[in-house]
């Protein structure tokens, strides 16, 4: 019944679209002293009308330190994230003046369920254990934005979380905790956000048989399914929740 009603809808936003259009041309209008528009202009207005109805919304630009949209972005306060998943419990104090843009991008995931179910699907004992790909290709391909870089305030030590990145201003969804004290990381503009602060045992034994053999790509344009049947003791997340703020 709702499609009816929004085709309904459509339908008379047309006609009222082209019989504005039709009066223009016309002269029509409801005064005696005003000018009639010529037929281009007339045709230029439904021409823009039927784009801005038909066009996708377009996704905003990545928020840039010290532009209008970084109002958004809280530059102080903490808050914290329970995980719990298939290898134990564990918390995580997140601090915005590590790195504003980060821990809000991240909030933002948590509190839309992003991370529940999202394997850990990069494991190197000694160095860092990562995730943040969605199971569903979809939901990834939503969240698929990048933000810009946050200066690197704290160091990458153990228990430390921080986005992965490909290059400048490419943070998107992917995070990883630091297994050790990985120092040399700070150069190459990798910035924590927040802290292990409980069950860092949990990240400890999360399996790492697969190391690094997980394709991202793959999981990406297939999600779990692809995970499941080559990487079955893969642990996960099961539900990542915001417990206070």
């Amino acid at each position: 019944m709702f499609c009816c009603f929004a085709k309904a809808a459509r339908c008379l936003t047309w006609h009222y679209v082209l019989l504005s259009a039709v009066c223009l041309v016309a002269g029509c209008s409801g005064g005696s002293d005003a000018e009639p528009r010529s037929v281009l202009d007339s045709l230029a207005r439904v021409e823009k009308a039927k784009k801005e109805m038909t066009e996708p919304p377009v996704i905003p630009p990545p928020v840039e330190p010290g532009s209008e949209m970084s109002s958004m972005v809280q530059p102080t306060g903490t808050y914290k994230v329970k995980f719990e998943t298939s290898a134990g419990d564990f918390t995580l104090l997140v601090h915005r003046d590590w790195a504003p843009l980060g821990a809000q991008r991240f909030h933002e995931m948590v509190k839309a369920g992003f991370y529940n179910e999202c394997r850990f699907f990069r494991v190197v004992p000694g160095f860092m254990v990562q995730f943040g790909i969605s199971g569903t290709p979809s939901v990834q391909e939503q969240w698929d934005r990048r933000i810009s870089d946050d200066k690197v305030k704290e160091s990458n030590k153990r228990g430390y979380i921080t986005f992965a990145t490909s290059g400048a201003n490419s943070r998107t969804s992917q995070v990883f905790i630091n297994f050790a004290d990985n120092t040399s990381l700070d150069s190459q503009g990798f910035s924590p956000f927040g802290e292990v602060i409980e069950g860092m045992e949990s990240v400890d034994s999360i399996h790492s048989g697969y190391g690094e053999q997980p394709d991202q790509g793959q999981i990406t344009t297939v999600g779990n399914e692809y995970l499941s049947e080559h990487f079955p003791d893969l642990d996960y997340v099961e539900k990542a929740t915001i417990v206070e703020e």
